[in-house]
């Protein structure tokens, strides 16, 4: 059967997503262990949207408001079963209002954690999951 050329995978996506991947694993492995700190904007501690809007700065050049709750405005909202690297993904933890972090590949998303600093989870994971909210696409 023939996909139509709407469904085709566009290469020059693919050549973007991958340029995104590498992206988001060099970030990762300059900030991993960063502690959280509420309203924290640098590596001496930093919070989920303070983290996604410095990378968003610095790595893409794409200014994004401060604030989960505004982040949560921005770009456009993408299903879940849709999402590719560089999207923003929103949980709301009982715990915590809101929580922000960006998608990577293979179900994994890079964030801030309130315990662990700057790492990686599993979307799927029991947590995780059961707290996701919404997705949005930036670029």
């Amino acid at each position: 059967m023939t996909e139509s050329p709407s469904r085709r995978p566009s290469v020059l996506s693919s050549a973007r997503a991958t340029e995104v991947e590498r992206k988001l694993e060099s970030i990762y492995r300059s900030w991993r262990g960063t502690p959280h700190q509420l309203g924290g904007d640098g590596r001496d501690g930093i919070d989920c949207s303070g983290f996604v809007q410095t990378v968003f700065r610095d790595r893409f050049a794409i200014a994004l408001p401060r604030t989960t709750a505004a982040q949560v405005t921005a770009g456009r909202r993408i299903e879940r079963r849709r999402l590719r690297a560089g999207d923003l993904v929103f949980f709301k933890p009982g715990s915590y209002p809101r929580h922000v972090g960006i998608y990577m590949q293979r179900g994994l998303f890079l964030h801030v954690s309130a315990s662990k600093g700057v790492m990686i989870s599993p979307l799927d994971e029991g947590y995780w999951a059961k707290h996701y909210w919404t997705a949005r696409r930036i670029f």
